[in-house]
């Protein structure tokens, strides 16, 4: 197991290198000066730009310019807004509760609908059942979940009152606000990424069901709810486990649209408004913390399929 986990975290270090130097060149190829978004488009001069690139190195060739922010992202720096005059690493920091607990929560909805319905399918295998949740799963697939986040503020937020007006309530001061706050995200967020969880869990519980250990339980007398949530839903939590750490990927990218949705203080609010402002640190920072979560994930599910399965261990 020891050996796994330290495989797993070699592979990272590659990773992070080239999603590193990625998010660097295409922010670097980004046209527009940003000493110039510093000073101001609209007041500076062409002298006072060339002094301010020269005071930040941007002047330098690329390849230097690309080595002196990788040497300061290892040391956690990731340099300094050119909007905000603030550390890129503290703000982004500020943002992550907000990002983490709209994603964590959206991962939670869509793993117990999708899990739900992936066993209710497995189990009723080439039936109607399986057929109604198949086409049930294709049609939450399909619908937008910023779509659907519009839906639910018009009705539970505005029509009905059940929800409050902020979603966004930091845990340390009203984890009950925090909470309640959630549901409607969540629930627009999960909703889609369920979908895939879904068709996963079905696909191997119904594998495991047709299998010849799950015969073998039931001539024994085990009951079958019995053979379904413990033997064969453990035998199939590797899919799932795949599908889940895909689903992550998949929400990380859609939280940053559902935050502008329900004025979540998060990071994808930081990187649109960013980018809007070519606030080019900021966009470098947040999209290489956010690339960085995505790996931590993938490298968590790595780990848990040496964990339930032995044979994923390297030998």
């Amino acid at each position: 197991m020891i050996k796994l986990i330290a495989t797993r975290l070699l592979l990272a270090i590659p990773q992070m290198f080239i999603v590193a130097m990625l998010v660097f060149l295409l922010v670097y190829l980004v046209p527009g000066s940003a000493a110039a978004v510093g000073l101001g488009d609209a007041v500076a001069d062409a002298d006072e730009v060339a002094r301010l690139e020269q005071q930040l190195g941007l002047d330098r060739p690329m390849l230097e310019q690309m080595m002196t922010w990788f040497g300061n992202a290892l040391h956690g720096d990731l340099g300094t807004s050119l909007i905000y005059g603030r550390d890129v690493t503290g703000m982004v920091l500020d943002r992550l509760p907000a990002t983490l607990s709209l994603v964590g929560a959206g991962l939670l909805v869509a793993m117990v609908i999708g899990v739900g319905l992936g066993v209710l399918a497995g189990t009723h295998a080439r039936r109607p059942v399986d057929r109604g949740v198949t086409a049930f799963s294709s049609i939450m697939q399909a619908v937008p979940e910023f779509w659907l986040g519009l839906i639910l503020i018009l009705v539970f937020v505005i029509q009905l009152g059940w929800a409050p007006v902020v979603a966004w309530v930091p845990p340390a001061v009203d984890p009950a606000k925090w909470a309640q706050g959630l549901i409607l995200p969540a629930l627009a967020l999960g909703v889609g990424a369920s979908a895939l969880i879904a068709r996963q869990t079905r696909t191997a519980v119904a594998s495991a069901l047709s299998s010849k250990y799950a015969d073998t339980l039931t001539a024994a007398g085990v009951p079958r709810h019995r053979i379904i949530w413990v033997y064969s839903l453990k035998n199939s939590m590797i899919p799932v486990l795949a599908a889940s750490a895909l689903a992550v990927s998949i929400l990380f990218g859609t939280s940053l649209v559902m935050e502008r949705v329900f004025a979540f203080p998060g990071i994808g609010t930081l990187l649109l408004s960013s980018v809007i402002s070519k606030d080019f640190p900021v966009v470098q920072g947040a999209a290489l913390i956010v690339c960085a979560l995505v790996i931590l994930v993938n490298l968590v599910a790595d780990i848990s399929y040496g964990i339930i399965n032995p044979k994923a261990r390297p030998q």
